[in-house]
């Protein structure tokens, strides 16, 4: 069957279609969700709002990115609710001067695995983590996460240029056991 007639099924409130659907995107959108709440539970809780609240509001799906990029924006828009809901916070900045950042300028040494990588990721700040997560790992643009996070492109810009130091610097201090 189709993608779009699978979809138009669901639509229509057609439960074994919405059964394919749901079969066909947990396990990815649990990996989105997990990345993010770092809890088994909470990323299966956050999958399962999810896709509830995609099977309500598919009627508002165009057809204009794929479907599971359409979902994987509400799996993301779930997650940081529910980390909001824990308390756990993000400082939203609002910067008057735009910073050009260079996006090009993501090289490290050979010797540092991706679990390295990740790890000083979640060491950052939760208003650089979740702009280097959606870039970086998600691979949304500026506006993209300007839209999910709230804030303006300039400080998600600002954000990521100041997340990407950070993130260096810890990685300097990991590798060589010191910041400089």
């Amino acid at each position: 069957m189709l993608q779009l007639e699978l979809i138009e099924k669901c639509k229509r409130n057609d439960r074994k279609a919405q059964m394919q659907l749901y079969r066909q995107y947990c396990d990815g959108m649990f990996c989105v969700a997990n990345r993010f709440v770092k809890n088994v539970q909470d990323a299966e809780d956050v999958m399962q709002e999810a896709f509830i609240k995609a099977f309500q509001k598919l009627h508002q799906y165009k057809g204009e990115v794929t479907f599971g990029a359409w979902l994987k924006r509400i799996v993301i828009n779930k997650s940081i609710d529910k980390l909001k809901a824990n308390k756990q916070h993000f400082v939203s900045t609002d910067e008057v001067q735009l910073e050009v950042v260079d996006q090009d300028d993501w090289m490290v040494e050979d010797s540092v695995s991706l679990d390295q990588i990740k790890g000083c990721i979640e060491q950052l700040p939760e208003k650089y983590k979740f702009v280097v997560m959606l870039f970086l790992m998600e691979g949304y643009d500026h506006q993209e996460i300007s839209e999910i996070l709230n804030i303006s492109e300039t400080a998600s810009r600002t954000q990521l240029m100041r997340g990407k130091a950070k993130l260096k610097e810890l990685l300097k201090q990991q590798l060589h056991g010191t910041g400089y």
